[in-house]
């Protein structure tokens, strides 16, 4: 199965294309020709170190024979690429948010619709089997009533504060709300079935970053018709030397109990003399392998898995929704 990771934009494009020639089965090929000005061969370098093939061009790329793709570019692009591969008939796996405007994300959505292939966002939490039992329980209204208020938190660090290296791609576009809000939004929706949201309220501030402008702090809350509320925290971490750390995690109340998920959960702990700091290491499977295993197994089988592309598009409704609401300090129906 012939499977193209395309640009190399965002920083996890080159732990797709590792996970990728490691399955068996895969020829991953690695395209990134319009490279950066910083960095024109970032892409080529990666596939030198991989032993990976390289596309020079967009269309080497998608020539006959390719069977997925994984989107990893520059937000603005991820339209123009998913439709490309839409209509050589690849599956797509695209890093969130899905585009620019929601105008982009429904088309993306319906070019791969009208091409009968799947667009799937790369939520790695939502193909997690922890996640799914918690899910289904919840679902099954024996474990913690119904439910009434969710809480959630993902803070992968993103741009710290000044003097320290800045992130790439994603926490460049719109801070933190891009870099981390869809990921629980994308948890929240599968968890309420794909209900879609009624009002949004979004406070965000700069405090962490290094740029004028860009949030690096943002707290959202959701109402949904039949009641519920999800309050998530999706601010940048103030330490980039614990990724682990970022989550997501997420609480679920009910009117009978309550029910904890943490996709990290902290295994082992201690102090780091080499950086004077405190270290720990998460417990778990690796969520990007899982994610890719059954995105890889779906394109061979034909089964659907992950949020789809009307689950991106709810997403990226509320993430506007609330960059709207934290400019105005009001709430935002949708």
């Amino acid at each position: 199965m012939k499977v193209a990771v395309l640009s190399f934009a965002h920083e996890r494009a080159a732990t797709y294309a590792r996970l990728l020639r490691d399955m068996p089965g895969v020829e991953v090929v690695i395209a990134d020709p319009d490279g950066s000005p910083d960095d024109p061969a970032r892409g080529q370098a990666v596939a030198r170190r991989l032993g990976a093939a390289y596309a020079g061009g967009w269309d080497e790329v998608f020539a006959p024979g390719l069977q997925a793709v994984v989107v990893t570019s520059e937000i603005a692009r991820r339209r123009e690429l998913a439709e490309r591969a839409a209509q050589v008939g690849a599956q797509v796996l695209c890093e969130p948010p899905l585009a620019a405007t929601e105008a982009d994300a429904q088309a993306m959505a319906g070019a791969c619709a009208d091409a009968g292939v799947r667009l799937t966002a790369a939520s790695p939490v939502c193909f997690s089997p922890a996640f799914t039992a918690v899910r289904e329980a919840i679902a099954a209204g024996d474990v913690i009533g119904r439910l009434t208020t969710i809480h959630g938190a993902c803070n992968n660090p993103g741009r710290a504060r000044p003097g320290s290296p800045p992130a790439t791609g994603e926490a460049a576009a719109d801070g933190a709300l891009d870099a981390n809000a869809a990921f629980l939004l994308d948890m929240v929706d599968a968890v309420l079935g794909g209900e879609p949201a009624e009002q949004v309220y979004a406070q965000s501030n700069g405090v962490l970053g290094a740029e004028p402008g860009v949030a690096s702090a943002a707290l959202v809350t959701v109402r949904y018709p039949s009641g519920v509320v999800a309050a998530i925290d999706c601010s940048w971490s103030p330490s980039a030397s614990r990724p682990a750390a970022g989550g997501p995690t997420m609480t679920f109340i009910g009117e009978r109990a309550s029910a904890e998920f943490n996709s990290c959960p902290r295994l082992l702990g201690g102090f780091d003399s080499a950086t004077a700091g405190e270290r720990w290491e998460p417990g778990g499977a690796d969520l990007y392998s899982v994610m890719l295993n059954e995105f890889i197994a779906a394109v061979g089988n034909g089964h659907e898995v992950g949020p789809d592309g009307a689950a991106g598009v709810r997403a990226l409704r509320v993430i506007q929704a609330a960059r709207k609401s934290a400019r105005t300090s009001r709430p935002v129906d949708i």
